[in-house]
């Protein structure tokens, strides 16, 4: 018996041990997942509790905010506010400073002027991660968390109301759709309404325009094989998704208004339609709603207009909310936002957000009342939106799409520092041949001009025309031989290449067309004109009647960015920091879209 009960134990023992030791491993595992986290809630509650209170002072989280959500997150911030947030022994407190997006961007990728528009956010939440692809492509630097989506809003087709109770009684149309109901004359007749006529759409500039931007997006993913997203760079070398773009670029009108909100406002004084300049534009719905109830900013609504939801995948602008970083933002600020953010995802704040705003969140289903022209229909298939890079590429070719593509000459630096690792292992100037074919490839239309420089290029002369700037259709065989030869040589003679393109271009200046320059440098000018001739010239040769734009984009960690900021700003331009070779081609792509 007592052998038998030994080995009883025995056994036991050998069972039990193992799950034992798992679950403990397990255990651990999960405790150092949360333990960061935990540690750090333990010192802000001990800070909060303590005598003091906030024994290092005050900190104030300051967050841009696009205005269509910005009264909500005000309220959001104000209730944040009494709960006595605690960082790091700073008693936080947030300022939400309702800022249109294109501004913001403008601000923080090309200098703060704190003069016209206060001190700089450490927070931005803008209405679409499409703006913050864009300020990752002008400096990622300046970036200081991954964006988190607070609510969602999806992209409906704006008209007028008799134009969208045909479309809603008719048959139904996807975004894939637009590019041949746009391009014939009789496009209203597939909605029973022969007597409007063309079915004309106003695309707003989509670089600018985050609405433009999804229902391009969602246009040619629906017309890709697939049939659904993302758009991926790739699909964008395709001849049939380029055609796609192409058509819908030249249905656009002629004169597309400069932002949606332009184009809501001059819909909604349509009175005929068979006379309108326009019956449709791209909106995101909160945009609509605030539009209809005339809570914009802009003049109080003649009529009210009807959203219409288009087939296929949905686009959906994503309201990211990220930290940012720079000289003026620490890490009590990168907290507090990252702390804030998790905020205005609790119940009670998205409540908020759904009922004030009219934007869309997961815990619940109620909206503003009234809302006169929103349905608010499911959204049964939403579109996967393109990363990053494809984004600024498809902005690129549609600037190079349509009648009115614009002309572009890039000057690219051949010099010796660009044998340099521009990362992956791959050299500078590897990397500057793989950012330039894209844009070849990918270009739809438009003029393209390539020049190079460096010292003693052609003579004594340090720059060098490759190709001219024609149709890249007309010379792509020409663009891709002179891509492919590009050289590294000696010095950086910047000025003086700058002064003879800006010479040729303004010789060559193409009427009816965007006319810029742009330039691509991993280095600081050290021979040639000095940067004062160089400004004294091209003020004698500048025209107001012919713009023409000079923008820079500083590869790598070695240029002096100071005299490029001058040159830019003083010839309509700006400067984008790619920080190493991924960042060339949606740096390069942001600029060829005209993104200024």
């Amino acid at each position: 018996m007592g052998r038998h009960r030994a080995e009883l134990l025995k056994t036991r023992r050998g069972v039990a041990l193992w799950p034992i030791v798992a679950v403990a491993v397990v255990a651990v595992l999960g405790l150092g997942w949360f333990a960061w986290d935990y540690v750090n809630s333990v010192l802000d509650e001990r800070a909060a509790s303590s005598s003091e209170g906030c024994p290092e002072g005050n900190a104030t989280l300051r967050v841009a905010v696009a205005p269509s959500i910005a009264e909500p997150v005000q309220q959001a911030a104000t209730a944040w506010a009494a709960q006595r947030p605690v960082i790091r022994n700073h008693c936080v407190q947030v300022e939400v400073q309702a800022m249109d997006s294109a501004m913001t961007l403008q601000n923080l990728s090309q200098g703060w002027d704190q003069s016209k528009v206060g001190p700089p956010p450490s927070a931005w939440l803008p209405e679409s991660s499409l703006w913050v692809n864009q300020l990752k492509a002008a400096n990622a630097a300046l970036l200081g968390s991954t964006p988190a989506s607070i609510a969602t809003s999806p992209v409906l087709l704006a008209v007028p109301e008799p134009a969208g109770a045909a479309m809603l009684s008719g048959s139904s149309f996807r975004w894939s759709d637009l590019p041949e109901l746009a391009s014939v004359d009789n496009g209203w007749s597939r909605f029973q309404k022969p007597e409007w006529g063309a079915l004309t759409l106003t695309i707003p500039d989509p670089a600018r325009n985050p609405a433009s931007a999804l229902a391009i997006q969602s246009a040619l993913a629906g017309a890709s094989p697939q049939g659904r997203g993302p758009v991926t760079t790739e699909m964008l070398s395709d001849d049939r998704i380029k055609d796609v773009m192409n058509r819908l670029a030249t249905a656009n009108t002629a004169k597309p208004p400069s932002t949606t909100l332009e184009a809501l406002v001059e819909l909604g004084k349509v009175d005929d339609l068979a006379k309108a300049p326009f019956e449709a534009v791209p909106v995101v719905e909160a945009d609509l709603y605030r539009r209809n109830v005339g809570k914009d900013a802009a003049p109080s609504p003649v009529r009210t207009l009807s959203g219409v939801q288009v087939g296929g995948p949905t686009p959906t602008a994503d309201y990211p909310f990220v930290a940012l970083a720079g000289e003026l933002t620490d890490d009590v600020q990168v907290r507090a936002a990252q702390r804030f953010s998790d905020f205005l995802k609790e119940p009670d704040q998205q409540r908020l957000l759904a009922q004030q705003s009219g934007v869309r969140v997961g815990s619940t289903q109620e909206r503003p009342n009234p809302s006169p022209g929103i349905r608010w229909a499911a959204t049964p298939e939403a579109l996967a939106p393109a990363d990053a890079d494809a984004t600024q590429q498809i902005s690129a070719a549609w600037a190079s799409s349509g009648a009115g593509a614009q002309a572009v000459t890039v000057l690219v630096d051949v010099s010796r520092s660009m044998t340099q690792d521009g990362g992956d292992g791959q050299t500078r100037m590897a990397w500057l041949k793989r950012a330039l074919r894209g844009q070849v490839e990918r270009s739809v239309g438009g003029l393209f001009g390539l020049w190079e420089f460096s010292r003693s290029l052609d003579g004594a002369k340090p720059y060098k025309q490759l190709a001219p700037t024609k149709p890249v259709s007309q010379q792509r065989t020409l663009l891709m031989d002179a891509i492919n030869g590009l050289k590294p040589t000696s010095a950086t003679q910047t000025y003086t290449s700058v002064l003879a393109v800006y010479r040729s271009a303004m010789e060559n200046y193409e009427a009816g067309r965007t006319n810029r320059i742009v330039v691509v440098t991993d280095g600081s000018n050290d021979g040639g004109i000095t940067l004062q001739q160089l400004q004294t010239e091209l003020n004698k040769l500048r025209n107001d009647e012919k713009p023409l734009s000079i923008s820079f984009i500083a590869f790598g960690s070695d240029v002096d960015r100071a005299p490029l900021n001058q040159i830019a700003r003083a010839n309509g331009g700006t400067v984008s920091v790619a920080a190493n070779g991924r960042a060339l081609d949606p740096a390069l792509s942001q600029l060829l879209a005209g993104n200024r």
